[in-house]
């Protein structure tokens, strides 16, 4: 691939970024379609988003996605936001155009279309539950309310956060949420009352491969356990949970799904998805 100045630049903001596999797929998503755009890993830290995104509306940036630690603070430095993002309260994909940054995210949709892909089901009418509140959290919990799952719990070490997502949920969706106390006891009833069990936390992220969100024995063979980490592609979490004869969804789908959604907003062109995960799959 030959960049020169008219090459378009695209990117990931977040930190850190060296488990990330964005690049890889994205890049050669665009190579595969001989379009001229480069997609980079950047490296921020919170104390330095601001300055970095004013900065990307000015250069040759078509667009960027965002991660941990930043899908909710980048709202702040935006200068429109679509409703579907606004109404989960985080952003992971931007539209740079003219020096304007346009937030969406497609974490949510892209991990319901893993979900329904890797079990042949809909999240209509399931009790879930979740563990993190994070921006992650956020886009699948109100992703999900919105097709009627029917109760999500929420669960985090901070209790107040849980809490917070849960009437979030509630005034936004109208759907039923609760807050977990992040215990044992607390959290061993929450999830005998659920079919599926999400991690959107980063427990279990490479290098800290051998971790995991939470004990083994609150696993039963009724559920569908979903992890959002996707380095190692099989965590922690999920090999125990194959282990305990639970159906299991693994990240690296998701990151596709909401990948080639971001990709198709930023393009206009139909993200070729079986090539990201064979890109990835390596």
């Amino acid at each position: 691939m030959i960049i020169s100045t008219k090459t378009k630049l695209l990117g990931l903001l977040g930190y850190p970024l060296g488990h990330s596999l964005s690049p890889i797929m994205h890049n050669t998503a665009f190579e595969s379609l001989d379009l001229d755009k480069i997609y980079i890993p950047i490296e921020v830290l919170p104390e330095n988003l601001e300055t970095v995104v004013r900065g990307m509306a000015k250069m040759n940036f078509e667009g960027f996605n965002v991660t941990i630690p930043h899908k909710i603070e980048i709202m702040k430095y935006l200068d429109e936001i679509d409703e579907y993002a606004k109404c989960i309260g985080a952003v992971n994909t931007v539209v740079v155009h003219e020096g304007t940054l346009k937030g969406y995210n497609t974490d949510g949709m892209g991990f319901l279309k893993s979900f329904e892909e890797s079990t042949g089901t809909k999240i209509h009418g399931k009790n879930v539950f979740i563990l993190g509140s994070g921006g992650a959290s956020r886009a699948i919990s109100m992703t999900l309310a919105l097709k009627k799952a029917n109760k999500i719990y929420i669960c985090n070490r901070t209790y107040e956060r849980a809490v917070s997502l849960a009437e979030d949920i509630n005034k936004q969706t109208g759907a039923e949420s609760v807050a977990v106390k992040h215990e044992y006891d607390h959290m061993k009833k929450a999830i005998a009352d659920c079919h599926v069990l999400i991690n959107t936390t980063s427990v279990g992220m490479s290098p800290h491969i051998d971790s995991s969100p939470l004990d083994r024995e609150l696993l039963t063979p009724s559920l569908t356990v979903c992890d959002a980490v996707y380095n190692p592609r099989k965590t922690r979490l999920l090999k125990d949970a194959e282990e305990m004869g639970c159906t299991t969804v693994e990240g690296l789908k998701m990151l596709v799904n909401q990948g080639a959604e971001a990709f198709e907003i930023w393009t206009g062109i139909k993200a070729p998805a079986e090539l990201m995960l064979k890109a990835i799959s390596k």
